[in-house]
């Protein structure tokens, strides 16, 4: 009889398993090198429906045919830039904050006292990139504007002068994004608290005749080495975890049209279908970026959008 194969539960791909430090997730925007000007953009979860499509993808079975897919809806408020930060060999030299801020902002944000006046005074610099803010006061969800940190694409002459003809206009989702583009989707799960490892783990239930409980693991560890290792599945927090979604296909812009959605209610500003489920609740925060590694065969597929089906 050949020896039995169990190898062990649960993925160390991603460790250690607790929460998350942000909301919005820290980007490595060096590795991005597609879009147009502005990488990224702060987007808001808004609830989950079906698209009625024409597929146009190229060898498709469905091709030229009316499908029915679910989509995601991610709500786009305007963003606006709060600075510019400039960096040189990968580290902070300085930082030029908007004189032209919202009123609101001052209360929520610790703004430094010492302010840059003009761009001619930085010379030192390598990179270029953007810290924007949502307003997310035009919607429903909440009043305080989420921050992050946005990379630009092109030449630092480039960025610089993105950054000076953008640095008090709002900047709109439309802009930089386009339909039937491929994305990434960064966000946290949905959180669950303190699970066993049964449930954290996938660890198989013991029989009903095992001692001292059944959704337990049968043993943590030898005697010696006389320590627990992080390996064992054990319980312990489970969700609001970041992950990020490749390859994401954008299939439809719209402006404010959807109204009393579950858990959510109406969309004010400009929304975005995204194909398929992103992760996170309702009401979440989730960073749209340009595709970090592009697959042929999500990039084939091309969709004529009819109408969403509620």
């Amino acid at each position: 009889m050949a020896p039995p194969k169990r190898p062990r539960k649960g993925s160390l791909q991603v460790w250690p398993r607790k929460r998350a430090s942000k909301f919005l997730p820290s980007v490595n925007w060096d590795a991005i090198d597609s879009g147009k000007s502005l990488k990224g953009f702060i987007t808001y979860k808004a609830g989950m429906t079906s698209v009625h499509a024409k597929d146009k993808t190229p060898d498709s079975m469905t091709k030229d045919k009316k499908i029915v897919f679910p989509v995601t809806i991610l709500e786009c408020p305007p963003m606006k830039i709060l600075s510019i930060r400039f960096y040189k060999h990968g580290k902070v030299m300085d930082e030029l904050v908007s004189d032209n801020l919202d009123k609101y902002l001052k209360r929520v944000i610790k703004l430094p006292k010492t302010k840059i006046k003009k761009i001619e005074d930085i010379k030192e610099y390598d990179d270029v990139r953007l810290i924007v803010y949502s307003e997310v006061k035009k919607t429903n969800i909440k009043k305080t504007p989420d921050l992050t940190e946005i990379g630009l694409t092109g030449s630092v002459e480039e960025k610089i002068n993105f950054a000076k003809s953008h640095l008090n206009k709002e900047l709109t989702m439309g802009e930089f994004f386009d339909r039937g583009q491929l994305v990434d989707l960064r966000g946290l799960s949905k959180g669950k608290g303190f699970q066993g490892p049964v449930k954290r783990f996938g660890v198989t239930l013991r029989s009903h005749k095992a001692e001292k409980g059944v959704r337990k693991v049968g043993s943590v560890g030898p005697w010696h080495p006389a320590r627990t290792t992080f390996r064992t599945p054990m319980a312990g927090q489970l969700g609001m975890f970041t992950r990020l979604q490749y390859n994401s296909h954008i299939v439809h812009f719209g402006k404010a049209d959807l109204k009393n959605l579950k858990n959510f209610g109406d969309i004010k500003t400009d929304y975005v279908l995204v194909q398929g489920s992103v992760q996170g609740p309702v009401k979440r925060q989730v960073l749209i970026t340009s595709p970090l590694r592009k697959t042929k065969k999500q990039d084939k597929r091309n969709y004529e959008f009819i109408e969403v089906l509620r």
